[in-house]
């Protein structure tokens, strides 16, 4: 007679361990879920890379593509619309980091029906120590020549609006290309090729 069979052990069952276990299968699920919606909720949109001024051509250095969580109220062009957007015009001021909508940009003809530009080339003496950007009110004053008196009454001038300012390289003068009317274009390229006009800033809350 063989040795006698011991019977295999009772495995103790263990509520707390079971729990516990539901619960973490069931939080893997729904992070999984949230992770899943999270990602397929988002989208591909244009957003500003620099600071781009009303007025300003958009360049592909001033566009980058982003992803965003979808939302309503939200309303910025997707990024499949990239090339279209390079070579408009920024309709208004657009921060860095700032989503491009539609109301963004413009492709209005530059300058608008009865406008004209005017380029005002300017020495560092004749015009602010200061940014201008499209959009900024200013005033080209009509100034004495070499050697002339001071004006005794309020000397003439024309108000414009900025395009946009480039720097000459070769004389070292600031470029302002300006905005008039076109009846008075020509009085104002006229003043501005003598080079006796100064170009004042003003508030644009005036």
């Amino acid at each position: 007679m063989g040795p006698p069979i011991t019977p295999p052990p009772k495995l103790r069952r263990r509520p707390g361990l079971v729990v516990a276990a539901v619960i973490i299968t069931a939080l893997g699920c729904l992070l999984g879920a949230w992770a899943w919606n999270a990602t397929t909720s988002t989208e591909e949109v244009l957003a500003a890379t620099n600071t781009i001024h009303r007025g300003e051509v958009i360049s592909a250095d001033d566009i980058q593509r982003i992803r965003i969580s979808g939302d309503s109220a939200l309303e910025p062009l997707p990024a499949s619309a990239y090339d279209e957007i390079i070579g408009q015009r920024a309709a208004l001021d657009i921060s860095a980091g700032g989503l491009i909508t539609t109301e963004s940009t413009t492709n209005a003809p530059m300058p608008p029906e009865g406008q004209s530009i005017v380029g005002v080339s300017l020495t560092p003496a004749q015009v602010p120590a200061l940014p201008m950007h499209g959009g900024d009110k200013v005033r080209i004053i009509v100034t004495p020549a070499a050697n002339g008196d001071a004006p005794t009454g309020t000397p003439q001038f024309t108000e414009a609006e900025v395009v946009d300012t480039a720097m000459d390289e070769t004389t070292g003068n600031t470029v302002v290309n300006v905005l008039v009317p076109y009846a008075e274009a020509s009085v104002l390229a006229a003043r501005a090729a003598t080079g006796n006009v100064a170009l004042t800033l003003d508030s644009g809350a005036e």
